[in-house]
């Protein structure tokens, strides 16, 4: 039951959390750009919409723009004549340049009847009050809107373009109201207009809560035709081709300084063609809101929680696809939802997914490593500390029920006169021997690299070369025997003077081939060794008297260069046929003094 309880207040945290971070839009900028690489995708370019641009030939062949006269747009716009549906001028006409320049401009305009004129915003930041008394911090507030000299004889719209905080225009306002006057934007005018002229029925675009239209970007910088203003000029160009269309006259050179960052472009585009995009949009119908943040962080909340579930139950195998399908399939509903009109952010959901992921994947590493940890040192009381530390570091010893046949060594070594000791001692005090004797022992082993197989009452097995090869196993074997035997000097002047009682060992050692492996069931199963090199230790061991090693003659073979041993002959050993030749061990001529101290401590 508190299990229960912990996994869903886990859960209740990963959905607050998710929720929180969606719906305060957290990673802004980042989901802004992802938004723009999945969104933005460039679709085929109305035609009908062309750009007389005033570029760099221009200037060259006309002059620097500041000393134009009005009289070059007049000229411009009577040529058009009556082709054009909408002649748009994205440029500021200000203040009075050239009388005569100025009256030939609104007299073009007044003839035309169809040309449209840029105005600007002034706006500044400004405390006001609502209609219910309420103050806040207006960030667009209008101090004024400057018309064009040519305003009584066209119509006008603003031109301003409001960039998000990371300077990429994405969206664009297509009205405003200042002093019981509305006012539209330029690219709203432009089509408002066109629509009039063309006998097109309005589209109604969709407003974010801000009251801002999306910017869906039909082509990137350079995609609309553009015409130079100078070829129009010279007569080059057939005002036949702006028949029925929507003509910008804007800025499309460097220095005019007219120029914004792009969510589908990493170049900038100019004013006009920012215009043209609106224009198209409009037409289009393609005018994407964002969705409620309400709906799209739930949803958000509501994937990362069935993530972190999955993840946390099913483990790797099913939760690693359903987080790629998730992933996957939340960008492709998004990029569809994005085509019929609603935009959802794009990070959130996959981002809080893969942390959900992520941290059950985490978990489960420090759980496995936290068991892993808790089963080598339950292991480590079995098998020397570096045994271990190999099967943990290649990771490829498999535990299985079956044997194989190796050659090893065997120690077997027994506390003389434990029976009779124990009986004339306090409980606790067999316990207190006992456990020093098995200290002693396993210390030994250990430190030369053996395996413990088995606690037999008092007595101690111990194998060498299993189950991963040991080198020079036997000498190892040896030099173990002869620590625990001279680690047992110590044991029995302690316990003589605590008891009154002595300890002492007798040690066998024998090596040669046998069956080492797993014995038992599937389910309780033991280490160990089997098979009469076994048997010939234990044999050794019960011969041995009190601090005496018996080695095999076997045994003596491979170390007899390197230990001093008095021969005792060959003895019957029970259980077998024929008798063992037999060695005691008197010392090592290489003793290890590191062995010995092991053992001690």
């Amino acid at each position: 039951m508190k299990k229960r309880v912990v996994f869903a207040a886990e859960i209740a945290a990963v959905f607050i959390a998710a929720f929180f971070i969606a719906f305060n839009d957290l990673f802004y900028s980042f989901d802004s750009l992802m938004r723009d690489k999945l969104y933005q995708q460039p679709r085929v370019i109305n035609n009908d919409i062309k750009i007389i641009a005033i570029d760099d030939a221009t200037l060259r062949d006309v002059g620097p723009f500041g000393t134009w006269s009005r009289q070059v747009y007049a000229d411009i716009i009577n040529y058009l004549g009556d082709e054009p549906a909408v002649i748009a001028m994205d440029i500021m006409v200000f203040g009075e340049m050239d009388s005569e320049g100025d009256e030939a401009l609104k007299k073009a305009c007044e003839d035309s009847g169809r040309v449209i004129s840029g105005s600007y915003i002034n706006y500044s930041t400004a405390y006001v009050t609502d209609e219910n008394g309420n103050s806040y911090m207006d960030h667009f507030h209008i101090d004024q809107v400057e018309q064009p000299i040519i305003e009584n004889q066209v119509v006008t719209g603003f031109v301003n373009s409001v960039p998000d905080d990371d300077g990429i225009v994405r969206s664009a306002i297509l009205s405003e109201s200042a002093d019981g006057t509305e006012y539209k934007s330029f690219a709203a005018t432009i089509y408002s207009e066109y629509c009039k002229r063309m006998g097109i029925t309005e589209n109604t675009p969709a407003l974010d809560s801000n009251g801002r239209m999306w910017i869906s970007y039909a082509g990137r910088p350079g995609a609309y035709e553009h015409i130079p203003l100078s070829s129009v000029l010279k007569g080059s160009v057939d005002p036949k081709v702006f028949k029925d269309c929507i003509v910008i006259i804007g800025a499309y050179a460097s220095g005019l300084q007219d120029q914004f960052s792009v969510p589908n472009s990493p170049d900038q585009m100019f004013g006009a063609e920012i215009h043209a995009n609106i224009v198209q949009a409009l037409i289009d119908g393609k005018c994407p809101v964002p969705a409620g943040r309400m709906m799209s962080s739930f949803i958000c909340a509501a994937a990362a929680c069935i993530v972190y579930v999955t993840s946390r139950k099913l483990g790797l195998q099913f939760s690693t696809p359903i987080l790629l399908v998730l992933a996957g399939g939340s960008v492709a509903a998004f990029a569809a939802m994005n085509a019929s009109g609603i935009t959802f952010p794009v990070i959130y959901l996959p981002v809080c997914s893969a942390f959900c992921y992520l941290v059950n994947l985490a978990r489960k590493y420090l759980e496995e490593r936290a068991e892993k940890k808790k089963i080598t040192d339950a292991f480590k009381k079995y098998v020397a500390p570096q045994v271990v530390e190999e099967i943990a570091r290649k990771g490829g010893y498999q535990i299985k029920l079956g044997g194989e046949n190796r050659n090893i060594a065997v120690l077997f070594v027994d506390i003389r006169g434990f029976t009779p000791m124990s009986e004339s001692l306090e409980p606790e005090q067999v316990v207190d021997i006992l456990n020093s004797y098995l200290n002693l022992t396993t210390n030994s082993i250990f430190a030369n690299g053996g395996t413990l197989d088995k606690f037999i009452g008092d007595a101690t097995m111990a194998v060498f070369n299993a189950p991963f090869d040991l080198d020079d196993y036997v000498y190892k074997a040896v030099k173990t025997a002869w620590a625990i035997v001279s680690g047992g000097n110590a044991i029995e002047s302690k316990f003589l003077e605590r008891y009154g009682k002595s300890v002492s060992f007798g040690v066998g050692v024998n090596c040669g081939p046998a069956v080492v492996g797993n014995i038992g069931c599937d389910f309780r199963m033991d280490y160990t060794a089997i098979g009469d090199t076994v048997n010939t230790a234990a044999r050794l061991e019960s011969n041995a008297k009190r601090g005496q090693v018996l080695i095999s003659e076997s045994v003596y073979e491979q170390v007899k260069d390197r230990v001093s041993a008095e021969p005792i002959g060959e003895i019957p050993l029970k259980g077998k046929s024929k008798g063992v030749f037999v060695y005691s061990l008197t010392g090592l001529n290489e003793e290890s003094e590191t062995a010995v101290e092991s053992s001690l401590a």
